[in-house]
């Protein structure tokens, strides 16, 4: 199969990672979660921490305090950089990562950042609440209400920062080509449902673009 391009979006507890893991092996794909953010500090020249620290975060309201209290490494051109810069730089680092061979992105808005390449599929993966608290509060080892607020807190930070850098609403099923919800079919099953979508997606395009 040619060169393709798998985004995943994610709710918190959903197990998209996992399902974004068996994709990968499945298409014998790169996969690309916290790795970019090294890729993008090689790129950089900035170190891994600050992109770490600023990791899938809204940058208006860091910009605004200009990292105030927030000296990653002493370099005062790193404490100063805007946070739209890093996502610059994230973003440089998917699109080279993306050019060369086929990757499959975890989270960190590459839906919009690739929206301009061939042989992408866009999916976002959300699960019922309760399996969702079930599996924070075995991965966190803590008890409902935790996770449950642990899942707020942190999809209210993803949601920020995927609506502020793209213009478009985290999780809203018009930014994807398909929503599905892991509780049906659990990891492995909806691993298969979106490998068999991708490929006949993949298979549709390619037979358009013989009959242009």
């Amino acid at each position: 199969m040619e060169k393709i391009i798998i985004n995943v979006g994610r709710q918190v507890g959903s197990s998209g990672s996992e399902i974004a893991q068996l994709l990968a092996k499945e298409f014998n794909a790169r996969l690309l979660d916290k790795e970019l953010l090294d890729l993008a500090a090689e790129e950089s020249g900035f170190s891994a921490k600050l992109f770490k620290k600023n990791d899938e975060h809204r940058g208006f309201l860091n910009h605004l305090f200009h990292f105030r209290g927030a000296v990653t490494s002493g370099n005062f051109y790193e404490d100063k950089i805007s946070p739209e810069a890093l996502f610059k730089f994230q973003s440089d680092a998917i699109r080279k990562a993306a050019s060369e061979g086929s990757c499959v992105f975890i989270g960190r808005s590459a839906d919009y950042v690739l929206r301009d390449m061939d042989n992408v599929v866009n999916v976002f993966i959300n699960a019922d609440m309760e399996d969702r608290i079930a599996c924070v509060s075995r991965v966190k080892m803590c008890d409902s209400d935790t996770a449950r607020k642990l899942i707020e807190r942190k999809e209210e930070e993803r949601a920020a920062y995927y609506n502020y850098y793209t213009g478009k609403r985290w999780g809203d099923s018009k930014s994807y080509d398909l929503c599905v919800n892991s509780s049906l079919l659990g990891i492995e099953g909806t691993a298969r449902l979106i490998s068999g979508f991708v490929r006949e997606v993949i298979s549709r395009r390619g037979k358009q673009d013989n009959n242009i």
